[in-house]
């Protein structure tokens, strides 16, 4: 009995979503192009991370080494990207990385990956509002910051320096702007875009002309010449030259600098609004991530060019760098720049946080009261009201450097789970169930109950009862079950996936993920090194020689199984640069959703496994892993 109710509970961790729904065309009063997701991916990535976290890398990290922290994290990026893009053209559903985890790894990653865009999201609402407020501070001429000081005069010295309350307010004042009307105007976004992308162009210009190159080639006569250090030991000053704080260094900053990249899952939210999902969303996700890879890399040279790196002001550098040359004008259109884009920022994270909260409620994982809608535009109100609160708080207990570093950690362990899901579904056979389950349905009438009752039975109770697992249901109804082998592993004997293969590739996967995490910790080590580069080695072999789904996309990622092996690992890489700080309070948010699932989500999610609420859009190619 015991076992049982053991097995029972197993199963509905690993329960699937299931995507093969009848299709139907929806009309929607405003289509995006291919042109429009890239300004949306451009305007959200284009945010406080060039602003404003620029300064802190340059400063204290990585010094003039910046650029490469930039092309680290960019790579990251661009890897993460291609597997979004081929998912994207696979499943054409609202939900980003939520839903391609619910189709690939079960119900309880799904929740993981939910709940790490929830908090991560909030996080980046929380930062980017701050930013936003030290923008307007200094261009009013830091009047804010005089002000609180004198209203917190009796208060804890621990609230005055951790507490906005103006970002706190601005965070409230546009949720609730939000709750009463959806903001979606494509053209706003354009017209912000264009005005980022001229500014931080001026900024280049402005930094490659009136640079000095020996800014990277500082040597410990400089900083004893600025009169900031007198002895042979440069401290916190780093070493000079162009790395002057050395490769860890740069890892640290390459973290760090992750968080101007993220952009692209703005694109992937939005795929129920494109023309034409299959093939706009990968190549605005590519293009998109192309273009502010290469404005990132010119704002930092330049920055690094027009200021020594032991100058740059780390809250608002870009204006700072042209006071430091005698351009005050210039600073007050870089900083107008700076808060209209931020601005349109805060608002894409609010709703981006929303929308999730939106599905997974929807869901059953989440409180159904966070799907409800109030108004006649369907605006889900309370979703909105949660987040905004939520964010809010967040500015009450932490600091810009720690909101940044909070989002990183869930952002980058998101990417990793993606990457993972792309490289178990390359590997999965085909559903062998007679054909599209649109195409029944269509046959007979569109009577799902009646489709359901023709194939067996209940669905939903079919579902509960396998816990949503199709490959057991296929390996008990089915042919004789396959038996590996040593022989089996690198020769396989078919040359399409079987339930066999896909097995092999899901805990092959799983493996070299835990691997690859051992790896990033023990590199100063190298007979332990050389022992997991063999062991991830011979997995990849196994993984490579497994035949791969046949499916036609208008996109793949190239070089499977190198690419999203590729990603994991510099995600992974990435992680282990941040503090142990960060690390404590993301577990606690971890628990703490963890919490939730087992006390509500495991009990109240909807058994029938259909796309319900998600709108779905074509879906050539429909896939289910069941």
């Amino acid at each position: 009995m015991l076992r049982q109710a053991l097995h029972r509970f197993g199963q509905k961790l690993v329960r699937r979503r299931k995507l093969e729904q009848p299709v139907a065309e929806t009309a929607s009063a405003s289509k995006l192009s291919t042109l429009d997701l890239v300004a949306l991916g451009v305007d959200y990535t284009l945010g406080a991370g060039v602003y404003f976290l620029a300064g802190e890398v340059a400063s204290n990290q990585a010094g003039p080494a910046i650029v490469i922290c930039f092309l680290v994290a960019s790579l990251s990026c661009v890897l993460a990207g291609l597997c979004y893009a081929e998912f994207s053209a696979r499943v054409p559903y609202s939900g980003s990385a939520y839903l391609y985890t619910y189709v690939t790894m079960g119900e309880l990653w799904a929740f993981i990956t939910g709940w790490n865009f929830i908090i991560s999201y909030v996080a980046g609402t929380a930062s980017v509002a701050l930013a936003w407020t030290l923008a307007f501070d200094y261009l009013i001429g830091n009047q804010l910051f005089q002000a609180r000081g004198s209203v917190l005069l009796h208060v804890p010295q621990i609230l005055l320096e951790y507490t906005d309350f103006f970002a706190m307010g601005l965070v409230l004042l546009l949720t609730g702007i939000l709750a009463l009307r959806d903001w979606q105007s494509i053209l706003v976004t354009k017209l912000v875009t264009l005005v980022s992308f001229l500014v931080l162009s001026f900024f280049i210009i402005s930094g490659f002309i009136k640079g000095d190159l020996h800014n990277w080639k500082l040597t410990e006569e400089d900083y004893v010449k600025a009169g900031l250090n007198g002895t042979s030991s440069l401290g916190p000053l780093g070493y000079g030259g162009f790395v002057p704080f050395g490769f860890p260094g740069i890892l640290r900053g390459a973290a760090t600098c992750f968080y101007a990249f993220i952009g692209f899952n703005n694109i992937v939210t939005r795929v129920e609004e494109a023309q034409n999902p299959e093939r706009s969303i990968p190549m605005g996700i590519v293009i998109s991530v192309f273009i502010c890879s290469l404005i990132y890399f010119g704002v930092s040279a330049a920055l690094t060019l027009m200021v020594p790196y032991y100058q740059i002001h780390r809250g608002i550098p870009l204006p700072e760098a042209f006071l430091h040359i005698d351009w005050k004008l210039a600073s007050y259109v870089v900083v107008t720049g700076g808060l209209f884009t931020v601005f349109t920022t805060i608002l894409n994270d609010i709703f981006s946080t929303h929308q999730m909260i939106s599905v997974m409620a929807k869901d059953g994982l989440l409180f159904h009261v966070l799907a409800r809608t109030h108004t006649s535009k369907d605006i889900p109100v309370m979703a909105i009201v949660v987040s905004g609160i939520m964010a809010a708080i967040m500015i009450l207990l932490f600091e810009l450097i720690d909101l940044v570093d909070f989002m990183l950690v869930g952002i980058l362990l998101t990417h990793s789970l993606v990457a993972t899901c792309v490289l178990i579904l390359r590997y999965q056979p085909e559903r062998k169930n007679g054909g599209n389950e649109a195409q029944v349905q269509e046959e007979n009438g569109g009577n799902e109950a009646q489709v359901r009752e023709e194939n067996g039975g209940n669905e939903a109770q079919v579902w509960e009862e396998n816990g949503g697992n199709e490959a057991q249901v296929q390996e008990e109804n089915g042919p004789e079950a396959e038996k590996l082998t040593l022989q089996a592993l690198f020769f396989p004997g078919s040359p399409t996936p079987t339930p066999l293969s896909g097995r092999v590739v899901y805990v092959c996967s799983s493996l070299l993920a835990l691997l690859l995490t051992l790896l990033c910790l023990v590199l100063a080590h190298w007979p332990v090194v050389v022992l997991l580069l063999v062991l991830i080695t011979g997995l990849t072999g196994v993984i490579w020689r497994q035949p791969q789904n046949s499916t036609r996309l208008p996109f793949k990622v190239p070089a499977l199984p190198l690419l999203p092996l590729l990603s994991i690992f510099v995600n992974v890489c990435l992680m282990m640069q941040l503090a142990t700080g960060t690390w404590l309070r993301f577990g606690v948010c971890i628990l703490s959703g963890f919490a939730l699932y087992f006390g509500y989500g495991i009990q109240h999610k909807m058994t029938k496994m259909s796309a319900l609420d998600l709108q779905p859009h074509r879906l050539a190619n429909p896939i289910s892993l069941n």
